[in-house]
């Protein structure tokens, strides 16, 4: 339907060379005989709605396909999932199987719009609707599957500030890059045993009493299968509600993994497009790529950025990360760079450019 449009293709011809074409129809056959065991033990299909965001003639929507078990009647499963979905731990995501390329129906705001999920089970959409400013919830559903609704934030032409934050070693307490503890954060942990940056959510919402109109996105490399945990984490340390964009691991159509940094550029190219009027508060670590991918977003997009805000490791953490990243000096960047290991630090260094 001419009413959605995807943010990526839902099928391309895999390019590259045999070996690689190889990979990918390996990557299917492993996947359909993924779906092939999860039937056979009774898993059920179910629908993922994920928050969205948009303008007042448009609504990107996110969502995701999957089989997924069904708790065990009276186990600690299914009394954690009447209850909020606490002490869910992290491997239960992961034992869900993405159903490919399926046929969605969305509807929002009296539209509905076909789209169909992606290689990953992914819903990536955007449907065109007029909808006022503020919250609004879609309605999504792929076949087999019982209606799920996504909450959707509406940013106003007037608002002016919007905020983007990294999650692993920026708003939450992470050792990701190190095997063992990307493992045991990932797949062991709940949300309840992940530690949050102290400070950091109140900065935010003294931001958000300042910018009630503010949008927050939160933008990671983290996998779409952590999402839930990820989202009972943000509701639990109290920083506000926000989108997530994460990514899959693994195989892409053009190359052997898929690049969270290219994510990262992508989607803030996009935010920058989507918003020309708004100026963007970046929030990142000096762990990763951030400070990399801020810095090129910032040169190209001035008017863009805001202010760009970088968690200083610790030693010990640094250690845990493979070190820092190059600080580098930015007295010739166009926008300010904030760096403190807290949130205190930086909404100290926030004063002054008028946004607290």
């Amino acid at each position: 339907m001419d009413l959605a449009t995807q943010h990526s293709p839902q099928q391309p011809p895999v390019s590259g060379n045999k070996a690689f074409r190889l990979a990918h129809w390996v990557s299917d056959a492993v996947n359909g005989l993924r779906l092939k065991a999860a039937r056979r033990w009774h898993f059920i299909p179910q629908t993922i709605a994920y928050q969205g965001y948009g303008s007042t003639g448009w609504v990107r929507v996110l969502g995701r396909v999957v089989l997924t078990s069904k708790a065990t009647p009276g186990s600690r499963a299914e009394f954690a999932a009447q209850n909020g979905n606490q002490n869910i731990r992290g491997w239960r995501a992961f034992t869900s199987v993405p159903i490919q390329f399926t046929e969605v129906e969305i509807e929002i705001g009296g539209v509905k719009a076909r789209v169909r999920a992606d290689r990953g089970g992914l819903v990536d959409t955007v449907v065109q609707v007029s909808l006022p400013p503020g919250w609004h919830t879609a309605k999504l559903r792929a076949a087999g599957t019982e209606p799920v609704e996504a909450k959707v934030f509406v940013i106003s032409p007037d608002t002016r500030l919007g905020i983007v934050s990294d999650i692993d070693d920026t708003i939450m307490v992470t050792a990701l890059p190190r095997p063992f503890l990307a493992l045991w954060n990932t797949f062991v942990l709940n949300e309840r045993g992940r530690m949050a940056t102290p400070g950091v959510a109140v900065l935010m919402d003294r931001l958000l009493v300042e910018h009630p109109e503010a949008p927050v996105i939160y933008l990671s490399t983290g996998p779409w299968n952590a999402a839930p945990t990820l989202a009972r984490f943000i509701t639990r340390n109290m920083y506000p509600s926000g989108a997530l964009l994460l990514t899959d691991w693994g195989l892409t159509n053009d190359r052997w993994f898929r690049s969270g940094q290219d994510h990262k550029r992508r989607n803030l190219e996009l935010l920058a497009e989507e918003f020309p009027h708004m100026r963007w508060l970046l929030f990142g670590d000096n762990g990763q790529h951030d400070e990399a991918i801020y810095s090129d977003f910032a040169q190209r997009h001035p008017d863009a950025v805001a202010a760009i805000c970088i968690r200083q490791l610790s030693a010990g953490e640094a250690v845990l990360a493979g070190g820092h990243s190059e600080t580098g000096d930015h007295t010739d960047s166009p926008v300010p760079w904030i760096y403190s290991p807290d949130g205190a630090g930086m909404a100290k260094g926030l004063q002054p450019l008028k946004l607290l």
